[in-house]
């Protein structure tokens, strides 16, 4: 949720632009910051009413980029370049892209995917005794299940010897 409405932002623009004083007189009687009075000015000279609504802040690498040569192109400065863009986080937005952009190019300058990481889908069973019968198998099929369920049964043997190894090595510490 927002701080603040369109309709209270709207009243300290407009309460600006009919001279009801300057950013300081403004940020002491609406008890709002004076750059974010400022801010709001500019986005409602730049833009109109669009400029005070709340708006989705999600760009692609290519409109970053767009922005960024814009900028340096017309020699703007960042508070310039957000009004007239429409971008929304203030300056520190496209500064942050400036910097992404310096030190990895325009790779650095993709979204990063949000929220948590899809959960891994389980491995699925790769014993060759689940694909057909016993009876239909040939003989190197069953040598291979063979060899394969031995290496098995050695791997959780050494597993389980390491666990008892570790236990044990945890005993011995504990006692002085």
């Amino acid at each position: 949720m927002t701080k603040y409405d369109e309709k209270f932002k709207k009243s300290v623009v407009q309460d600006y632009l009919a001279g009801g004083g300057g950013y300081t007189k403004l940020s002491a009687k609406y008890g709002v910051n004076d750059g974010q009075i400022r801010h709001w000015v500019g986005a409602f000279l730049q833009n109109g009413d669009s400029g005070l609504t709340k708006k989705s802040s999600h760009y692609s690498a290519e409109f970053k980029l767009r922005v960024l040569e814009h900028m340096w192109r017309e020699e703007l400065s960042f508070n310039q370049t957000i009004h007239l863009f429409d971008l929304r986080g203030g300056t520190g937005v496209v500064s942050d892209w400036e910097r992404k952009y310096h030190e990895g190019g325009i790779t650095a300058l993709a979204p990063k995917p949000r929220g948590r990481p899809k959960p891994m889908k389980p491995p699925e069973p790769t014993t060759p005794s689940s694909e057909q019968p016993v009876q239909d198998k040939t003989l190197q099929e069953l040598q291979r299940e063979n060899e394969y369920l031995r290496a098995e049964v050695a791997y959780l043997k050494k597993l389980d010897a390491l666990v008892r190894a570790k236990q044990q090595a945890a005993q011995t510490k504990r006692k002085p």
